[in-house]
């Protein structure tokens, strides 16, 4: 057994870019167990846990919906469930270093729908992957499946898309946490003859599953949000929110990421 200071400082080492090789040389540690604490980086306590909503006699929605609700979002976009040797699954959100504000939210909302289970974040390049280690996650997430999410379907179960209708801002504002992104776009006018520069904010959503996308466009239509495909080199992966009362509402419900 390695403790933990020992853990986190082989993961800085591979978090600096460095090969699996090398840290292994330089540690003395085993390549394998370098690649298991990547995506369990703490050992796991065998009493940890509680009972699964889902997997109960009579199934149940999760204790924390809008914390859900907001961490479908994020696990729709840039989240993945991988099965242990062990047999516990890993949940992973890749979270870029530039927001630490989300990085923290997403930790938040992890804790909050299995509040028993630890919650970690594993450096790497430029991003964390906040993790946390459950037999539970395929049950919380039916979606999880093998292969890349756009080449396969992406359906709701009935008692998620309730979820979402009762909190469909934090689903929205999950699915713009993980692949969107608010900017400052710019046109020019021409006012008394002379052509002037004119700003604008509108956010992307951006994914490759057409299902994926779908999911994100129904809930923006029963929120009343305007939207329109952006089309880029054939490819219809964009949505965009543009009309200033829109994105004045989303400014109030999901706002900058930070």
């Amino acid at each position: 057994m390695y403790d933990m200071g020992t853990r986190n400082r082989t993961l800085t080492l591979v978090g600096q870019g460095r090969s699996l090789n090398s840290v292994s040389r330089e540690t003395g540690i085993s390549r394998a167990a370098i690649r298991s604490w990547q995506t369990r980086p703490e050992p796991l306590s065998r009493s940890r846990g509680r009972p699964c909503p889902r997997c109960s006699a009579t199934p149940v929605r999760p204790d924390d919906l809008s914390g859900y609700s907001y961490l479908l979002g994020l696990y729709l976009g840039d989240g993945c469930i991988s099965r242990q040797r062990s047999g516990v699954y890993s949940l992973r959100i890749a979270c870029a270093d530039t927001w630490p504000g989300l990085i923290d939210a997403c930790a938040d909302a992890i804790q909050a729908v299995r509040p028993d289970n630890k919650v970690c974040r594993v450096q790497s390049v430029g991003c964390q992957y906040v993790t946390s280690w459950s037999k539970h996650w395929p049950c919380l997430f039916p979606q999880h499946g093998p292969g890349k999410k756009h080449d396969r379907a992406i359906v709701l179960e009935p008692w998620q898309q309730e979820i979402v209708d009762a909190h469909p801002w934090e689903f929205v504002r999950g699915l713009i946490h993980s692949d969107g992104c608010r900017i400052t776009n710019w046109t020019t006018r021409l006012v008394r003859g002379e052509r002037k520069r004119y700003e604008y904010p509108r956010y992307f959503f951006t994914n490759k599953s057409d299902d994926i996308r779908e999911l994100f466009t129904g809930t923006l239509d029963k929120l009343g949000i305007t939207w329109t495909h952006c089309t880029r080199n054939g490819n219809p992966y964009n949505i965009s929110v543009a009309r200033k009362a829109d994105v004045a509402l989303m400014d109030a419900h999901i706002g900058l990421k930070y």
